[in-house]
């Protein structure tokens, strides 16, 4: 899998794509992550990548003509399955979408900063638009940086248990259940009996009740999606 994320301000991304397992599926060959400094497509000796809004708006918005450039410079290179924009007003990202993302080659992820991108861009340049949630962020980085994290933990061979993955929260619309390890009691605090009993069915039978427990205590939502 490849993964091409464009940004304004890279190094926002340095740390959190260079470690734990991230860093490890890149280090086995499982994918390969390019960062592309947006200011590397500019034409002016400013190195401009933004401008003020028309219309009067607050706050500056990433031109085009550089977006536009990156862009087209990769799709020449290779075919794209998705050309992804982070934005608080996409699509909200779930851990069925991150699922799906994984199944790709590759990816291109456009990071926002500052009041946005022209809309052109929108219109025109992108495939598919993600939120992580209902709030605003000064870019996209961060986002771009925890859709990657999703997507690759995925990949089979980036987890060493690969089973693991699949008992994350939101797998199947439910929350994990509650995960112990040694010692068995700590200060008076016992883990339960069930888990230390060697009986595989009913331990997975108790797990799954717990999943379902917590999803209705924590997030009933999920059990009853509009």
């Amino acid at each position: 899998m490849r993964i091409d994320i464009i940004s304004a301000v890279p190094e926002l991304l340095e740390s959190p794509l260079n470690h734990s397992i991230v860093k490890r599926a890149k280090e086995k060959g499982l994918v390969e992550i390019y960062i592309h400094n947006l200011h590397d497509y500019t034409t002016d000796k400013h190195r401009t990548v933004d401008d003020y809004a028309f219309g009067f708006s607050a706050g500056m918005v990433l031109k085009i003509e550089p977006i536009d450039r990156v862009i087209s410079k990769l799709k020449s290179e290779r075919n794209y399955d998705q050309i992804i924009y982070v934005t608080a007003d996409g699509k909200k990202f779930t851990q069925q979408m991150a699922n799906q993302l994984s199944l790709y080659e590759n990816l291109i992820i456009l990071c926002g900063h500052y009041k946005g991108i022209d809309q052109r861009v929108r219109e025109h340049l992108i495939t598919m638009e993600i939120s992580i949630g209902d709030f605003v962020l000064t870019g996209g980085e961060l986002p771009a940086a925890l859709i990657t994290d999703a997507i690759v933990r995925l990949l089979p061979g980036a987890i060493s248990d690969e089973t693991s993955a699949l008992l994350d929260s939101f797998q199947d619309n439910l929350l994990a259940p509650p995960v112990y390890t040694r010692p068995a009691e700590y200060k008076g605090w016992k883990v339960p009996d069930i888990l230390l009993s060697g009986n595989e069915a009913k331990i997975q039978e108790w797990l799954h009740q717990q999943s379902v427990e917590r999803t209705q205590k924590l997030r009933p939502d999920l059990l009853n999606p509009e």
